[in-house]
Formats: C-alpha cells, structure tokens, sequence
C-alpha cells in the first residue's frame, strides 16, 4: 500500500514543480552562472518549500492554511517585490567566462532565496489541496503513516525535477555561452515580470 502511496507523491511533487515560472528561471540562470551547486542549492529551497505546503495540505494543517488565507495581501506584497527585486539583479548582471563555485554561505542564500519566495505564493497551497483532491487522498488525513510516506514522494519528485533541470542547464552552458548575457537580460525581464503581475494582482482582485 505505501509504495502507491509515495508514487502518488511522486507524480505530485513532479506536476507541482515542472511548470517552469520564476524560480524555474532562478535555477537555471544561477546555474548558468555559478554553476551545478548554485542550481541545487536553489531547487531544494524551492523543494522544502513544496513539501512544506505538502504538509500542510495532506495533514489538513488548517491553522496554516488559515494563516496563508488570512494574509494573502501581505504574502503576495512581499514575493512581488522580491521578484521585482531579484529581476533587476538580475538583469544588471554581467556573465562570467566560467561558474563561480559558491560557498556554504552564498549557497544558503540561494536556497533560502528560493524557499521564501516559494513560501510567499499562496496559490502553492491551494494548488496541493486541489491535486490531493484530484488524487483521491482526501482521506488520509488518520492515516498519519500514509500521508507520511506521501509527502516524502512530494519531496523526492520535486528534488528530482529540480535535480533533471538544474543538470539540464549546466550541460547547455558551453553551447549557450555566448549568449548569457541576453539571456540574463531576458530572465531578469521576465521575473521582474513575474513580480509586477503578482503586485497588479493585489489591486485588481
């Protein structure tokens, strides 16, 4: 029974995290730049994140989801401007001829970069309550060692999505080399994009 359990998360983590928006954009421009580690170290904070709000949706956390509910405005306010904030780095940024390793402490500020903004939208939660829904596992919210096992598939297909995309980028880099900077250009105009609707939405709901 369990093993369908985690495959379920499995294919959850991996619809949950595919759809490629910002920080699909961040995993790969930071790899591009600061090569393998700079794109793990992105997708897993994006990953706990997602198992987070996993969490939350297969233990029916209801205080939590309240608590996102309740504060809408503030959570989109704060990832809006991030994004905004992040595009224009972004954008101002000059290629390197080669990947700057990072170290532990800018690899923690690349994840948890991506785990607050990953935390800041509140469509994520929603998302995984619709997808529990969709999946049938309404139901399991006694069965404690179920829901276990399923969010450890949410974690592990996230982390494989993150991992195929990150590996994905690095490879392309040599062919893409000469281009990096229109692509840094591009990816910052397009996150800082993706900031401004997320500030216009707050207005025009």
């Amino acid at each position: 029974m369990y093993p369908i359990y985690f495959l379920k998360g499995l294919a959850i983590g991996l619809s949950i995290s595919a759809p490629v928006g910002p920080i699909g954009l961040l995993c790969i421009q930071r790899t591009l730049a600061g090569g393998r580690r700079s794109g793990l170290a992105s997708g897993l904070g994006a990953a706990v994140a997602d198992t987070f709000y996993g969490c939350v949706a297969g233990f029916g956390l209801s205080f939590v989801s309240l608590f996102v509910m309740g504060h809408v405005f503030w959570l989109k306010l704060a990832g809006g401007v991030f994004l905004c904030f992040m595009g224009r780095r972004m954008f101002l940024s000059r290629p390197v001829a080669r990947p700057r390793p990072r170290r532990i402490r800018g690899l923690a500020g690349q994840f948890g970069s991506c785990l607050a903004l990953t935390l800041t939208n509140p469509l994520t939660v929603f998302a995984f309550m619709a997808i529990f829904a969709g999946f049938g596992l309404g139901g399991l919210k006694g069965d404690y060692a179920a829901t276990a096992v399923l969010i450890l598939g949410v974690f592990a297909g996230s982390c494989l999505w993150w991992i195929f995309l990150t590996l994905a980028a690095a490879r392309l880099r040599s062919r893409i080399a000469v281009h990096l900077e229109r692509m840094n250009r591009l990816a910052g105009l397009v996150i800082g994009g993706f900031g401004l609707l997320a500030l216009a939405s707050i207005f025009f709901e």
